[in-house]
């Protein structure tokens, strides 16, 4: 349908007003529209292009006519200047003629005879143009009169047509599948021809879009350049975490392809990470000869804590893939800082500053269980330093450990191996004289030490699995347990199949405790953490299906499914199959199970279907509130009506005793009615027992409603719009919840925020700390702690110094106040918990692993963390920690991988993605000197780029760094 014209758009240039004529009565009003005036320049424009018009009209004109006619046409439009808001004038005064040129174009396609092709290709070429500006309803005329004219020609007409161009093209592909006419290819022929434009003229994010509309986004690397691949890779991969599967790991093979073809080869080894395909990682390491670029690439590949066998021959290449050197590292890192000085866990506290309102000042509490969690917090500050005041000679430890009773003592012995993180050598020595101890607890604590102090660092000795390999099948349970804790915390990531050998079969044997078995099962899951093994499913598989229910109503049942969860890590949809076979198992567990092995494969995608199904598990009810439900539903006539039934009930038994007593005698009736009487309080102990055990089996059911929560954290982490929804919808689930949901929604909040200390977060769980539910302060607690995990925050400091005056005679919480404030101090500020790495780009499947492990031993705090039960080593559980913890440092080293001091701008980092020229990358920068911390968000950048060249992508971590041969020459 042809629009109205405007009076502008007369033939005689304007000078008789058009009328409108409203309704269609002849008698209508007619209104004079008010004729547009033009200025003599423009005038003089219109009329000449209305007479080209004209003259194409024509018939019996010569070819050469017709196309000297076409040119200047041409010739017009391309030359017009405009601004970004105004419509070119040519194109506005030809509107109102392109219904006349697509019928000249018509009939000079039916009469080929009196013209050529080359005129009606020139004309098409115009009417492709001019259908810009024209309503075509969806007729895709720019688009259609493209493909009928020549493609060499469309980059003359400039940005505005080629993205209206893309925009149909887009379109009409999706309208196209499935043609067999050939259609397609011809789309994706002319989309190819239009993205070296975008890519030549700064619109990368165009050129993007139009490949992934034709599903062609694996041929964009044929067309970047070294002035170009930057922009184009930054914009995919800031889009993977918006698009649906395939596209998202199409896009990361493509920028992958693009940055290994531009030797970009730390860019290529994140993308290779965040793919998770280890023959990705192989082939990064064999582009190139370099071993000083395969060390940086060591360094970089190190933060994922895996098993990587380097595929070259030099040794320290793969040391710095194992962390053989990160204590070196580390240690230099606090003695520049002149954090040396050890600190005992009182000058965490500040227990001087505590408000002593509420009773005995909380710095005069002396109890096993305070004494254990100074234990916790004093391994909590001082780890990695290798020193400490607590326990820093050999009469100190022991005075110490004997405070602590019971399993304390175990717990506070591994400390030691946390002191000496990542020095393995240091490590064992001070825990060797521990393993001869008389005391078993003691004995047991070095055996967990062993493997505490060998976290993340995956040398060629494997030490720790010599050390506790004896003591997986001791028959002693402490020993047992904590060298299966042990090896799980030591080889986490690792995907050591000798561990493999001596684990599986305790997991697959009915005679092994059930405790042992989970225990087992954890650690494979922690040790082979997204690899999807095999004969490890098949085995936990199996001793489900073999379980009888008892077995599957243990609180420890939750660890051997959490155990295959962690297997699944990042595997998204290779679940499937294992989500199909969970349904055999029929048992409740086989609910929480499914939602532990779903959130494990979607942790860190930001995946909103997968959100959307936990948060409906959230909303569901228990059958015993649905049926109460039912019964409000009730109108009141029918509600009278089973009044009147108990009642004609009641009625007509006390009848049958009246008859009894007429027809028998008073001692019958008497014994008659004792009978009754018991039959009754039998029923009533019968109703409470049933009672009970409903109330064991709902809280199995509502397990996976707990599990569903931390999901919700555990998927949106990965994606900072994600997280903050999440975060909103945990208030809803905070009121409305039932007590598992009200649990776990603190844990929640400590994921999605860990090592991140926002206000709008710690406030809610200071809020929350206060709880009339105990576990949900616990837990809030606990979580207050990990949000501030290694930061030293002065607000969050605060809070929890209250909160220890506050449950000062509550000894459970008061414990998880201590390890909170152990967690706010890691490593005095130095340390954080956070699970991404390179510039959150990344996560550490390891990292995700250790934090989920705690949360759902937190989701029954009273049964693990805080029991004080004398035989079950529940304590243990808190060390899974470990290989969750990192230095959150840069440090610079020079081509012999020794400590350089240079200067660095560091500040928060600035999102670039699709900024025109070459913007800043970071804002409110300070400049300091190497080695530094990095907070949360923040980025660094040489301050003197021309003198050294920097080895990785982003400074971050260890960096290698070479001088610059062309500065050298310079200075000289």
């Amino acid at each position: 349908m042809a629009p109205a014209k405007d009076s502008k758009d007369l033939p005689s240039g304007g000078k008789e007003p058009e009328v409108n004529t409203i309704g269609n009565n002849s008698n209508t009003k007619k209104t004079p529209i008010k004729e547009e005036e033009l200025s003599e320049e423009d005038q003089h424009l219109k009329e000449e292009l209305e007479l080209l018009v004209e003259r194409l009209i024509e018939a019996d004109q010569s070819p050469e006519l017709y196309q000297a006619n076409l040119s200047t046409l041409k010739t017009f439009i391309k030359d017009s200047t405009t601004s970004m808001t105004a419509v070119p004038k040519p194109l506005k005064f030809l509107r109102p003629h392109y219904p006349s040129l697509t019928s000249l174009y018509d009939t000079w396609v039916n009469e080929k005879s009196s013209n050529n092709q080359e005129i009606i290709i020139n004309l098409a070429d115009i009417l492709s143009v001019l259908a810009m500006t024209y309503s075509d309803d969806g007729k895709k005329d720019s688009l259609k009169y493209r493909l009928l004219s020549s493609e060499d020609s469309i980059a003359d007409w400039g940005h505005e047509y080629m993205r209206h161009l893309a925009l149909e093209i887009g379109e009409s592909y999706q309208e196209s599948l499935g043609n067999e006419d050939g259609s397609v290819e011809r789309l994706i022929d002319l989309a190819l021809k239009i993205v070296p434009f975008f890519l030549k003229h700064n619109a990368e994010a165009d050129a993007v879009d139009l490949l992934l509309e034709i599903e062609s986004i694996d041929k964009l690397s044929e067309y970047v350049d070294d002035s170009t691949y930057a922009r184009v890779c930054l914009y995919m991969v800031s889009c993977v975490p918006l698009l649906a599967p395939p596209d998202d790991s199409s896009f990361l093979h493509t920028a992958y392809a693009i940055y290994l073809s531009h030797n970009q080869l730390t860019q290529a080894l994140t993308l290779a990470i965040k793919l998770d395909d280890e023959n990705l990682i192989k082939q990064v390491f064999q582009s190139t000869d370099d071993e000083l670029t395969h060390k940086q690439l060591g360094f970089i590949l190190s933060s994922q804590n895996n098993g990587f066998k380097y595929p070259g021959e030099n040794e320290e290449v793969q040391e710095t893939i194992s962390n053989v050197k990160l204590h070196e590292y580390y240690a230099y890192l606090v003695k520049e800082l002149n954090l040396l000085d050890p600190k005992v866990p009182e000058d965490i506290y500040k227990s001087h500053l505590e408000n002593a309102k509420f009773g005995v000042g909380t710095g005069s509490v002396d109890s096993a269980k305070q004494n254990l969690a100074a234990a916790f917090v004093n391994m909590f500050i001082n780890l990695g330093y290798g020193t400490d005041k607590l326990v820093q000679t050999e009469e100190d430890r022991k005075t110490w450990i004997y405070k602590t009773k019971g399993l304390g003592m175990l717990s506070t012995t591994a400390s030691l191996g946390a002191l000496y993180q990542w020095n393995i050598n240091d490590g064992l020595q001070a825990l060797d004289k521990y393993t001869y101890s008389s005391e078993e607890e003691v004995k047991a604590g070095a055996l967990l030490g062993t493997g505490i102090v060998s976290s993340n660092v995956h040398d060629e000795n494997i030490s720790a699995l010599a050390l506790l390999e004896d003591y997986v099948n001791d028959e002693n349970k402490l020993y047992q347990e904590a060298s299966i804790n042990g090896l799980g915390i030591a080889f986490a990531g690792s995907a050591n199949e000798k561990v493999l050998n001596l684990l599986l079969p305790l997991v697959s044997d009915l005679e092994v405790r059930l405790e042992v078995s989970c225990l087992a099962a954890l650690a494979l899951g922690h040790i082979f953490v997204g690899t999807c093994h095999g004969d490890i499913t098949s085995t936990i598989f199996q001793r489900f299906l073999e379980s009888n229910t008892s077995d599957l109503n243990n609180k420890y049942i939750k660890f051997m499914s959490l155990g295959l969860g962690l297997l699944y890590m990042g595997k998204t949809e290779q679940v499937e199959d294992v989500l199909e076979t969970i349904d055999a198992i029929s048992h409740p567990i086989s609910k929480t199970l499914k939602v532990l092995v779903n959130i494990c494969a979607y942790a860190g995608t930001g995946n909103v279907l997968q959100i959307q199904s936990l948060l409906q598990m959230c909303t569901a009810k228990p059958k015993d509130l649905s049926e109460e439900e039912k019964k409000l539903e009730l109108s009141e006539d029918q509600l009278k009506e089973e009044e009147l039934k108990s009642e004609i009930k009641d009625a007509l038994d006390d009848v049958e005793m009246e008859d009894t007593v007429i027809d028998g005698s008073e001692s019958e009736v008497k014994d008659e009615k004792k009978d009754k009487e018991k039959e009754k309080e039998k029923e009533k102990e019968d109703e409470e027992v049933e009672g009970e055990t409903e109330d064991e089996i709902n809280e199995d059911e509502e397990l996976y409603q707990g599990i569903a929560v931390l999901g919700v954290a555990l998927i949106a982490m990965g994606e900072d719009i994600g997280a903050d929804m999440a975060l909103r919808h945990f208030s809803h689930l905070m009121h409305y919840g039932n007590s598992i949901i009200k649990r776990a929604v603190p844990l929640a909040m400590g994921l999605v925020s860990t090592s991140n200390p926002q206000m709008k977060v710690f406030d809610t769980l200071s809020r929350y700390s206060h709880d009339p539910d105990l576990e949900v302060a616990q837990n809030a607690i606990y979580s207050m702690g990990l949000v501030g995990a290694g930061t030293n925050n002065a607000r969050l400091a605060q809070l929890l110094r209250q909160l220890a005056s506050y449950y000062v005679k509550s000894a459970d919480s008061l414990f998880m106040v201590r390890i909170a404030q152990g967690l706010l101090h890691l490593g005095k500020g130095t340390l954080t918990l956070t699970p991404f790495n390179i510039e959150r780009t990344i996560s550490s499947k390891v990292s995700l692993a250790a934090l989920l492990t705690i949360s759902v031993a937190l989701l029954d705090p009273k049964a693990f963390i805080l029991s004080d039960s004398s035989y079950e080593t529940t304590h243990q559980i808190l060390y899974y920690l470990v290989p969750a913890v990192k230095p959150r440092m840069l440090v610079t080293v020079d081509e012999e991988l020794k400590p350089i001091k240079v200067n660095v701008r560091v500040g928060q980092a600035v999102d670039v993605v699709g900024q025109a020229g070459k913007p800043k990358t970071i804002t409110g920068w300070v400049t300091q000197s190497t080695p530094v911390l990095l907070n949360y968000g923040e980025r660094a950048e040489l301050e003197n780029s021309d003198e050294w060249i920097s080895l990785s992508g982003s400074l971050e971590g260890i960096v290698i760094l070479k001088k610059n041969p062309e500065s050298m020459e310079v200075d000289s």
